[in-house]
């Protein structure tokens, strides 16, 4: 039995304490005011004060419940005699375990293993009993908590502060959420990445310009000279930071300058809408894009112009795309920084005789800088961190050149395809794709500090 009938339970009764609570601040309210004094807080800060005393104990135990439970659960089973037939240890009582269970939560008709069937009715019997024992603790304390409520109820309570403060509490614990969240994805990127450097040497996985690891290697094998990675960080800023924001940028920037100076204001809003439409679509279509119309094109540009080397696969077919994605980024910040600009310094340099386009070179865009440079590091994360474009375009030779017709691959690619292959995970080969997590989550952080600076500085120099 899972958490979802005791939290609706508590849900329940703490709408019924939200209820009592407020009916009875409305009595005590009238009481008070035919003799001239009022509620400290008013009526609905009483009924709220209620039913977060009644639902919240309640909803935090029925959670932490359902986390115990399967434990006690499995514990009640192992007591019984029709366990005494398991195995002792081992993958397979674990897996005649798991399929009792699953058939006795319904989530199977029969059981694939004979030695699973004597469990089931022993597995139901353990979860229906904790599941009862966890929906009457969770009442009980629901109710605890509402009686505790309704008990302190009176004028001088100041419920409306406690509100808040749990108010203020939820939105801290929703704040921490994204930073703890970081720090596990960090946490957990550091640790692999140390087992790889046991491995491989830092220096030799940094500096080295050969990329070939073999999952399948054997440990006798040298790893240093397979594991250089410095084709990756090429291919990653050849194609992420070097072509796509020569695409991005230019378009962006000038896209906002003429949707915010020059557009009416009936085209605006029908071009604005249509641009962002782009920041919508799947990366994986736009990769269809580029392997289906886009890298053949570039493909037979390339042996136009004399380049006989041009691929079907290049860095220019996935550079191209990618700068067409990220258009909406570059282009929605710029035009919301340009608009931001104030009145005063458009008319003050129209009145001093400035043209348009000097008005729009000179002042808009020096004091709109900080919004723009922040929207092209944004581009320029999202870019580096693209995957699907990538893997369906760009190819997955690890090359160092700067010819853009030529395929090239990225750190993203060879993450997934270090991931999604049937090596062990104690192989260097599967954790180097940790250690180029790493190494991107670094690049990115890096990008968001300086955006952070260059942004800084502007503004001081603006305000």
């Amino acid at each position: 039995m899972t958490s979802a009938i005791p939290i609706l339970l508590a849900l329940a009764l703490g709408l019924a304490a939200w209820l009592v609570a407020r009916a009875r601040a409305w009595r005590m309210r009238k009481a008070l005011r035919a003799s001239g004094s009022d509620l400290n807080s008013l009526p609905s800060y009483h009924a709220w004060y209620a039913a977060l005393w009644t639902a919240v104990p309640a909803i935090l135990f029925a959670l932490a419940w359902d986390a115990l439970s399967p434990g006690l659960v499995l514990s009640r089973v192992l007591t019984d005699p029709a366990a005494t037939a398991l195995p002792g240890f081992g993958f397979q009582r674990d897996a005649i375990l798991a399929e009792a269970r699953t058939i006795a939560m319904g989530s199977a008709g029969a059981a694939f293993n004979p030695a699973a069937a004597p469990l089931v009715a022993p597995f139901r019997a353990a979860i229906q009993f904790y599941g009862l024992i966890g929906i009457v603790l969770t009442l009980l304390l629901a109710a605890a908590g509402g009686s505790y409520a309704l008990i302190r109820q009176n004028a001088a309570l100041t419920a409306r502060t406690r509100v808040e403060r749990a108010v203020m509490l939820c939105l801290l614990a929703a704040s921490l959420v994204a930073i703890l969240t970081t720090f596990g994805i960090l946490a957990s990127l550091t640790f692999e990445t140390m087992r790889f450097f046991q491995l491989v040497s830092p220096i030799d996985f940094l500096f080295g310009t050969n990329w070939s690891p073999d999952p399948m290697s054997g440990p006798g094998q040298s790893l240093e000279t397979n594991y250089g990675a410095v084709p990756l960080f090429w291919g990653t800023v050849y194609v992420g930071a070097i072509i796509s924001m020569i695409v991005a940028i230019p378009l962006g920037l000038m896209s906002a300058i003429f949707l915010t100076q020059y557009a009416s204001p009936a085209l605006r809003k029908w071009m604005k809408p249509l641009l962002e439409i782009l920041a919508g679509v799947p990366t994986v279509v736009y990769g269809y894009f580029a392997a289906l119309t886009v890298a053949p094109a570039v493909r037979d540009f390339g042996h136009a112009i004399g380049i006989s080397s041009a691929s079907s696969e290049s860095a220019l077919a996935a550079g191209l795309v990618m700068g067409v994605m990220i258009i909406p980024l570059v282009s929605s910040m710029s035009d919301d920084s340009i608009a931001a600009v104030p009145q005063a310094m458009r008319d003050g340099s129209l009145a001093m005789g400035a043209t348009k386009s000097e008005t729009i070179k000179k002042v808009l865009i020096p004091a709109a800088l900080p919004g723009i440079v922040a929207g092209i590091m944004l581009a320029v994360s999202r870019a580096i961190g693209e995957t699907m474009i990538v893997v369906m375009a760009a190819g997955a030779t690890a090359r160092l050149t700067a010819n853009p017709f030529q395929s090239m691959t990225t750190v993203t690619f060879q993450i997934v395809a270090m991931l999604t292959g049937e090596g062990s995970f104690d192989h260097p080969a599967t954790l180097s794709a940790f250690a180029l997590g790493m190494v991107l989550f670094l690049v990115t952080l890096t990008l968001n500090f300086i955006a952070l600076r260059v942004v800084k500085h502007f503004r001081e120099a603006y305000e």
